[in-house]
Order: structure tokens, then sequence, then C-alpha cells
């Protein structure tokens, strides 16, 4: 007897879309059918009558427990919360940041990061390694063993993001020069693990912080002028250089600017294993957001920019040149969020963990025509591939696992805080959406549905990434 037949839904799958009924056996998808053919002894059946079926979303990049750069002593939410609403908003695997820094090693960070998430998640989830400032050889070294462990995707920054001048501990230096960047690519080339890569280019956003101050314009409402496009224009091609002399697969996290999104388009175009992510704030703000009441609320690092890059953003989801969407998600109370007032001190990072699916189905699909195909590759699918779940995550098939979420388009509604389940503030509160995700499966175990919630802290797993071959030697999705 099948224990879930999910009927009469629109579902999307990557042959293509069609009403099927899903079944679902434990934890594993185990049929899709036409309506009608599956066994009639079920468990449960679950109506998805005028709804879109879709898999559960993969987060690709979230900093959950993690410091809060200027704030010491603060951290993010804990993944207690901060899994529960990715649930409630459709999304069903996580990945942070098992973090290196002066003084730790890759396997001492990763054993950080499990002690934090064992027994404490909701959902499903992994790790990034990653690595900061003068990384030290052994660690380089570590690379290779992480990749095996189920541990592929790499980090670095090409910039310390703040200014130079207020970072008072080697800790607290993310910049990754050249040099050792090219020794990690080297060691994520030779043994099958990817560059997750925040590029900016650390002269011109340090020039531009001694230049506004010099000016006497650091108000919060100026912090574009210092992550700029020439600074995104500048880092991803120097790290598109490096990563054709290694032969290393990268990914740019949170492309925020045009120039960016044309780079990686050349890339691509040479036929480099390249990929990019959003986040769904760049595609939904832009920097005159930064002058409203509260403005700082609105920005994650890099910085907004304008309404031309906004909609380039959007250009890129339909047409190529950006293959997932993320949040960058870094959850704060309100407070906390709008307490730096100036351009040295702001705030990264937003409560998007929940608002990622439902913000891109309403914009994308509803508002601009994104297939569904289209939007479930970048919720889902392409993160999967690129950092190494799929098949088990990130498609609706048999044998993978039963994520699945059900999204309502007939839902009408100005989205208010009352609806979400993370923070005392949202930057989406207001907006008016089209469709929105409803119930949310989780390893065939109803989590969300009809707004109640049914997880335990213990239901979520630490998922072990390999990434296929063809990821790292071509751009393949």
């Amino acid at each position: 007897m099948l224990d879930l037949i999910i009927r009469g839904g629109q579902v999307v799958t990557t042959w293509g879309v069609g009403e099927w009924d899903v079944a679902v056996q434990g934890e594993k998808i185990v049929a899709i059918a036409e309506s009608g053919t599956l066994p009639a002894e079920v468990g449960r059946v679950i109506d998805a009558s005028g709804k879109i079926v879709v898999p559960g979303g993969i987060e690709p990049h979230a900093h959950v427990a993690s410091p809060v750069p200027g704030r010491p002593g603060a951290k993010t939410s804990p993944p207690e919360p901060a899994s529960r609403a990715a649930l409630f908003g459709g999304t069903t695997t996580l990945t942070d940041f098992a973090i290196q820094h002066h003084g730790l090693d890759i396997p001492q960070a990763i054993d950080e990061r499990t002690l934090t998430w064992r027994g404490n998640s909701y959902c499903d989830y992994s790790h990034h390694c990653m690595l900061m400032g003068e990384i030290p050889f052994n660690v380089i070294a570590q690379v290779k063993e992480a990749i095996e462990e189920g541990f592929p995707t790499f980090k670095i920054f090409t910039t310390n993001i703040r200014p130079t001048d207020l970072l008072t501990t080697v800790d607290q230096r993310r910049l990754v020069g050249m040099g050792h960047v090219s020794g990690v690519m080297e060691q994520a080339a030779n043994h099958g693990g990817l560059m997750f890569v925040h590029a900016e280019d650390d002269d011109i956003v340090q020039y531009m912080y001694q230049k506004l101050t010099r000016e006497e314009r650091t108000e919060w409402y100026n912090i574009h002028e210092v992550h700029n496009n020439m600074s995104e224009d500048l880092a991803f091609r120097r790290v598109l250089r490096l990563s054709e002399w290694t032969g290393a697969a990268v990914y740019f996290v949170h492309v925020s600017a045009k120039e960016g999104l044309n780079a990686i388009r050349e890339a691509r175009g040479r036929g480099l294993p390249v990929y990019g992510e959003t986040l769904h704030n760049y595609v939904s703000f832009n920097a005159e957001d930064y002058k409203r009441p509260d403005g700082p609320q609105y920005h994650t690092y890099p910085s907004l920019k304008s309404e031309e890059d906004r909609l380039a953003l959007w250009d890129g989801l339909l047409k190529g040149g950006i293959n997932s969407m993320a949040t960058d998600g870094s959850c704060t109370e309100f407070a906390m969020k709008v307490q730096g007032r100036t351009i040295h001190d702001v705030s990264g990072g937003h409560h998007g963990i929940e608002t990622r699916m439902g913000i891109t189905y309403s914009e994308g699909v509803a508002k601009r025509g994104m297939s569904l195909e289209q939007f479930v590759d970048i919720t889902s699918t392409n993160a999967a591939r690129i950092m190494g779940y799929y098949p088990r995550k990130g498609t609706i098939a048999p044998g993978s696992d039963a994520d699945i979420v059900l999204i309502d388009p007939g839902v009408r509604k100005t989205l208010s805080l009352s609806d979400l389940h993370l923070g005392d503030y949202s930057i989406w509160e207001g907006w008016d959406i089209q469709g929105w995700p409803v119930t949310t499966i989780l390893r065939g175990k109803v989590m969300v549905e009809d707004g109640q919630f049914f997880g335990s802290p213990t239901d979520g797993q630490f998922i072990p990434r390999k990434i296929a071959s063809e990821i790292l030697s071509r751009p393949a999705c």
C-alpha cells in the first residue's frame, strides 16, 4: 500500500508539466502517473486540484547562526526558527556555511556546524566551506578531504566588505588574495569541487569608503556608491580569468549588477562552467529604496543597484545567465538591522528564507510570464544540480526524496507580517502577491498544511553532496 498520493495537481517535472498523480512510499517518490491509474489502497490522498506541484525549494545561500559583522557577540537566527520559516515558504533544504578562519581548520569548522544543526532543524541541510583571509597551506590541502566527505563547495571573498580600518582582528578579515584563491581553485578543480565566490574589487570598495568619508557623504543611502557596478565588473572578470587558468568551476553569489550578469553570460558563451545567483531582494528593490524611512532594512552586501540593474537581473532569470534565486539570508531583529546609519556600519542581510519561493512565483510567474519549468529551475533544480544535491533533491521523479510543495495560484492578498514566521519585520510587508506555497512535504512527511505546522526539530537531516562531472566541465544548467 502506498503511503501518500498527491492527486489532481499540475505537476512540474524535468520532462514537462502535466496533471498527474504523484505516489510516495516512505521518504521517496515512487511513481508519477496518469490520474486514476495508481493503486486504490493508499494511506492518505492530498487533493491538489487547482494547485501547482513543484519540488521542494533549495536555498543555496543562507547565513544561519552566524556572527553579525560589526555587532560583537550577536548571531543571526539559529537553525530551528530559520528552518521552520523555510518550510512555511516551500523551501525544504537549506545550505549555510562552515566558517574556517584564523586558528580554525576545515574539519573543525564542519564540526562546529554539525553541533549547531544536528537535532535542531526542521528541514534538511548542508554546509558550504567558507575560507577566510590568508588561508594556510595545510587548510588548502584539506579541500580534497572535505570534498570526499560530502562538502564540495568552497566560498571565498575577494573583498573585506567593510572598511578595512575598522576590522580590528585577523578573524574579521575576509579577503582572500588571488594567490590563495588559485590554490583553492586548483584543489577544487582536481578533486570535484566548485568555487562559491563573493566577488567585489576590494581596492575599489576601500577607496570609495575613503572618498565618501572625505566628502562627508557617509549616510547609509550612499552605500551603493561604495559597493558599485565597477567593483563587480572588475572582480567577476578577474575571478573568471583565474578559473580559466585553474580549470575550476565557479558560482557567483548575489549577482547585483548588469556588469556581473554580462561577465557570466560571456564566460558561459565560451563554454566555461560558470553559474550565478541573484537574490529576490535585488529583483524587488533598487538603491532608491535606501532613501525610505528605515532604509537600512533593504540592504544586503553588495548593495542594491539602479532600476536598470534590477530589470537586467530579471532578464538574466528569464533569458539566461542567472541560474538560481537565493536569499543570502542573515536574519536579525529589526532594531539591530536598522542600528547602523552610515556606510561604515549599515548591516547586511534580511528575513528572506520564507518569502523566496512565494515572491519569485508572484513576481516571476504571475506578473512576468515565467514558465513553471523556469520557476522550478531557479528555485530548486539548478541549485540542486550545481551544489550536488541532485537527483536526490530538486526534482519530482521516481527515486528522489519526496520533497514536494503545493503552490496555490489563486492566493491574492497583501502580504502582512502576520503571514510570516520569522522575525519582527519583512521588507515585503505590504506587497500584493499572486500565488503562494500552501503545503510543504519533507521526505514524505507533511510539514505544513492549511497554515498548520507538523514538524519536529529532529526531522531535518544532513545531506552529503557530490557534484556531477558535467556541472564542473561546462555550463550544464
